[in-house]
């Protein structure tokens, strides 16, 4: 079932810049935010958006949350128009944003979580199993009781995301969720969407600057630039396309690197005693041989090229 159909949605903004003495008649150039984009999202879905500051990235999430009105096309979530803002959507789906706020500044979080049970009219055994739930996976016990103002950003974003999700959306849409925090909040929290996107089949579209986000929690991305796609689908599929080359990086424990790259034809670079290789993939069991052949490696180690680094091949071909 489709959750998401959006159709050549368009929007613009229109920027005003002010110069002395012309102050009471700017200058005004319109920017397009969002130019024409198509997206479709099946049920239950993890998907992941990319792009630079100012890519749209946000500005198409705001539309199919409802908060904005797009210039132009058409949009359908959950079978309803978004900014339109009917109940029966604004009911089945939430929205998080890593630098705003949803719960009461000088509350406890339990507090909170009471307010928005009669907001959504949950009944209690469902507040109840939903509150335990997350409590239980969030690691959440002594938080709820403590007032918003006294937590970390960590402790913060975690009670943030758990209000989001009380009344069972069908769709939730996270704007840099783990922006500012520390390694181990980012992967409670990457543990936490996991769960929830399996077991409550919740479909979610994930905006972020971190690869470790999309890499631990998305299949699908959609990448976009100056508000156009540039790339929709797997990311196995996008690493496969711009970076068909696997790092072999060969530890050899002594000054030999100048021989390695001497007898071995393959881009590379020299960092220490750390010899790093890159290779087409269907070359590399022949060039790990003849390593191994010519040389006494400590170690030998073989990834996939980073994905910032795909990325940023991408933006160079556009």
């Amino acid at each position: 079932m489709k959750v998401v159909e959006a159709k050549n949605i368009t929007k613009s903004f229109t920027k005003k810049k002010y110069k002395w003495p012309k102050i009471w008649s700017p200058e005004k150039t319109v920017q397009v935010a969002v130019d024409h984009l198509n997206l479709e999202i099946e049920e239950g879905e993890f998907v992941g958006f990319l792009g630079p500051n100012g890519a749209g990235k946000t500005t198409f999430l705001k539309i199919l949350s409802g908060i904005m009105h797009p210039d132009s096309g058409t949009a359908k979530v959950l079978g309803f128009t978004p900014w339109e803002r009917k109940f029966g959507y604004l009911g089945q789906m939430s929205m998080v944003m890593g630098q705003k706020n949803q719960l009461w500044w000088d509350l406890p979080a339990i507090e909170s979580y009471n307010m928005l049970k009669d907001v959504y009219s949950i009944d209690e055994k469902k507040f109840k199993d939903n509150l335990d739930m997350m409590v239980e996976v969030l690691d959440m016990k002594t938080l709820i009781t403590k007032r918003l103002r006294d937590m970390s950003l960590g402790e913060r974003m975690k009670c943030e995301l758990a209000a989001s999700l009380f009344h069972d959306p069908k769709i939730l849409f996270l704007d840099e969720p783990t922006i500012g925090l520390d390694v181990v909040s980012s992967q409670s929290i990457r543990k936490f969407l996991k769960t929830i996107n399996k077991e409550k089949k919740c479909t979610m579209i994930l905006t972020s600057h971190y690869m470790g986000d999309i890499e631990a929690l998305c299949n699908r991305v959609v990448i976009i630039n100056e508000g156009k796609k540039m790339y929709d689908g797997l990311l196995t599929d996008l690493k496969n396309k711009y970076a068909p080359e696997r790092k072999i990086e060969i530890f050899l424990g002594s000054l030999e690197e100048k021989k390695l790259f001497a007898s071995i034809k393959a881009p590379k670079k020299i960092s220490e005693n750390i010899g790093i290789i890159r290779v087409q993939k269907d070359k590399m069991g022949d060039i790990v041989t003849e390593v191994f052949e010519k040389f006494e490696p400590e170690n030998i180690s073989i990834s996939d090229i980073d994905t910032e680094e795909v990325i940023a091949k991408l933006f160079q071909k556009k």
